[in-house]
């Protein structure tokens, strides 16, 4: 049995999907903290649990016979539930992590991946640890202007990351949850190319059928907003990471995706496509 938090976000939802086309071989169940509205979003078939990450004590049941565990950092107490995970009997750990490990370990959000990746490799439990880089569906947060007005503002218009596919990062996961050979393996994953704002804002166009322009606004003026949802300290931290502090190993265009899955990488033409009624 595979237990899959944040079974209803960009990355587990997919995951969860991926699992249950594996067939009855692969036992699923998916964590959520509201279960009737899972149900609708999942497969048929899926076992949809509920529970928090916020609160440990509310994972006993859905632990319960459970051998591998798909979690993402920062989603709740991290090192609360893999105590209740190792408590439990689970034998395996996919963590997502951040490539922000890598290539910004002074930055606060770096420093707390890295805490909850020390903590697992210290549990006792085997682990397969995935460090992505930007995820297109970063760009969910265009998708008001671009409906409403067809332009998307954002600072480092023109800095090309190698932006991820979530669903590579599932595919991988999929991988280490599945397959041989990734326990105590780190992958860092990115998308197959550089692409800018700009570009992004581009292939959104061309999806769309009209022009969305990209106007570029000052590190300050995108900060207030940024702040004000997610923190002063984070907003900072993504700032830098969208172009205000970029080096060599965050523009690095990894393989790991191609060599893990077997696929290639998959490009943000194809999220775009895959998204686009969230900006129609």
């Amino acid at each position: 049995m595979i237990l899959v938090t944040g079974a209803t976000g960009n990355v587990g939802s997919e995951l969860v999907r991926q699992l249950h086309a594996d067939g009855p071989r692969t036992g699923v169940r998916a964590l959520t903290r509201d279960a009737a509205r899972a149900r609708a979003a999942v497969p048929d078939g899926v076992e949809v649990t509920e529970g928090d990450l916020g609160r440990t004590e509310s994972l006993k049941s859905p632990l319960g016979g459970v051998r591998s565990l798909f979690l993402i950092s920062g989603a709740g107490d991290d090192a609360a539930v893999l105590d209740a995970a190792r408590d439990a009997g689970v034998e395996h750990v996919v963590l997502v992590s951040s490539i922000t490990v890598m290539t910004h370990p002074h930055l606060g959000p770096a420093r707390a991946n890295l805490a909850v990746e020390r903590r697992l490799a210290e549990s006792g439990m085997e682990w397969t640890v995935l460090r992505p880089t930007q995820f297109a569906s970063n760009t969910l947060w265009w998708a008001q202007s671009v409906r409403d007005e067809s332009v998307v503002r954002v600072p480092y218009a023109d800095v090309g990351l190698p932006t991820v596919h979530p669903a590579d990062i599932a595919s991988v996961a999929r991988a280490a949850l599945t397959g041989s050979g990734h326990r105590g393996r780190t992958y860092p994953l990115t998308g197959p190319e550089l692409i800018s704002p700009r570009r992004q804002a581009d292939e959104l166009g061309r999806v769309l059928g009209r022009e969305v322009a990209c106007v570029g606004i000052t590190r300050d003026e995108a900060y207030a907003p940024m702040a004000a949802m997610m923190g002063a300290e984070v907003a900072d931290s993504v700032l830098d990471l969208m172009g205000g502090d970029v080096n060599d190993a965050l523009l690095a265009v990894r393989d790991t995706v191609a060599r893990v899955t077997g696929s290639p990488a998959r490009s943000y033409r194809r999220w775009a496509e895959e998204n686009a009624d969230a900006f129609r």
